[in-house]
């Protein structure tokens, strides 16, 4: 099973009461980190939750990277995996990380079983979050707090810490996913 199988038929199978939820956005390789990283699956309603997936073919290589980036986001990571990385996988995340076996049945159906539960992440950092807006989101909240404005023709890296600095984390979450949801193109940007 390939990643994109395993993607669809998690959309369809298990993502379908987010998608009844006038309040909830499903993306698709969402960009972490200002691209260096991405979320093959980001549930963003009032939390954020983190899907990574791995595939019989794919490799686990690249997952501890790809764990730092998760941990530094989402209120909730999971990871879905095919049987061949079910013993293995465990080595690999955090123990706070849920873990799904993704499995075809006789009839060549896609299965889902949650082996562990999620639980809520502590490790969240504020220029993680903050990274996932983009520039002009930036500029307008620095704006709404008064800013000067020679501060706001500065590089992205000091934008990012002046707003790092006026909220925590859990409130920097709160602005991120409310800009998020607001956006019309944001694949576009």
């Amino acid at each position: 099973m390939n990643d994109l199988e395993i993607r669809q038929n998690f959309h369809r199978k298990k993502l379908g009461k987010y998608y009844k939820e006038i309040n909830t956005l499903i993306i698709d390789e969402l960009a972490l980190n200002n691209g260096k990283n991405r979320a093959d699956i980001a549930v963003i309603n009032n939390n954020l939750i983190g899907y990574e997936i791995k595939g019989n073919n794919d490799s686990l290589f690249r997952l501890k990277r790809q764990v730092q980036a998760y941990n530094s986001i989402f209120n909730k990571c999971y990871v879905i995996t095919g049987t061949r990385h079910e013993k293995v996988i465990f080595n690999y995340i955090p123990e706070w990380w849920g873990i799904i076996i993704s499995e075809k049945n006789i009839r060549d159906d896609v299965n889902f079983f949650l082996i562990r539960k999620a639980y809520t992440n502590k490790t969240i950092r504020s220029i993680s979050l903050i990274r996932l807006l983009w520039r002009p989101e930036v500029i307008e909240i620095l704006r709404q707090n008064q800013v000067s404005s020679k501060i706001l023709r500065k590089p992205k890296a000091i934008l990012y810490e002046s707003l790092a600095e006026m909220y925590n984390p859990k409130e920097l979450q709160k602005i991120t996913i409310g800009y998020i949801k607001k956006r019309k193109n944001w694949r576009c940007q």
